[in-house]
């Protein structure tokens, strides 16, 4: 996709803070976090968003979340909590339309649904 941020990201066009990458999925640090660590984990290729995934995605979607629990370790807040976060479509929140995993901790955080 030619006006993906997240694809530009993935092809080295724009620059990120990368913490992981594979041949399925990279992660790297928002560039406005709303917590000490806030880590978006994306599929390597262009899925738009929830509503686009199909059958053959499933094993992508489990490896964006081994993934996230795996930077959580490295990041130091997988024993004291964290929260994964997928918005979908312009009413969910959902900004740039790159199917992507927020990783969020660091900090007490409170959210109404628990």
């Amino acid at each position: 996709m030619n006006d993906c941020i997240f694809c530009k990201i993935l092809a080295g066009d724009i620059p990120s803070d990368q913490v992981y990458r594979d041949e399925q999925v990279t992660a790297f640090r928002d560039i406005h976090p709303v917590a000490p660590t806030h880590v978006l984990i994306i599929p390597n290729k262009h899925i738009a968003a929830v509503n686009d995934l199909t059958a053959a995605d499933e094993s992508l979607v489990g490896h964006m979340f081994t993934v996230a629990k795996e930077i959580a370790a490295e990041e130091g807040i997988s024993q004291s909590g964290y929260r994964l976060i997928i918005n979908n479509g312009p009413d969910g929140g959902q900004v740039v339309f790159h199917l992507h995993l927020h990783l969020l901790g660091g900090q007490r955080m409170r959210h109404p649904m628990g």
